[in-house]
């Protein structure tokens, strides 16, 4: 599965971080995303491979603003 982080509207809460600090961080700016992983500077998405969501779902769940999708 493809998760993506919409960084545009992240409003840094931290909630998935919280919930799921394996995969979830925040940066410089206070935005999320995924350890280890790119940002697409065309499309300011981040995007992670998966094969079981985990506590992704948690912070999927969790996100106030609906930033963090699977696609």
């Amino acid at each position: 599965m493809k998760i993506i982080i919409e960084r545009q509207r992240c409003i840094g809460c931290g909630s998935c971080s919280a919930l799921c600090p394996n995969y979830f961080e925040l940066d410089t700016l206070g935005h999320s995303h995924f350890k280890n992983s790119a940002v697409s500077e065309e499309t300011e998405t981040d995007e992670f491979e998966v094969e079981s969501l985990g506590c992704i779902q948690e912070a999927i769940d969790a996100c106030p603003v609906q930033c963090i999708k699977i696609v």
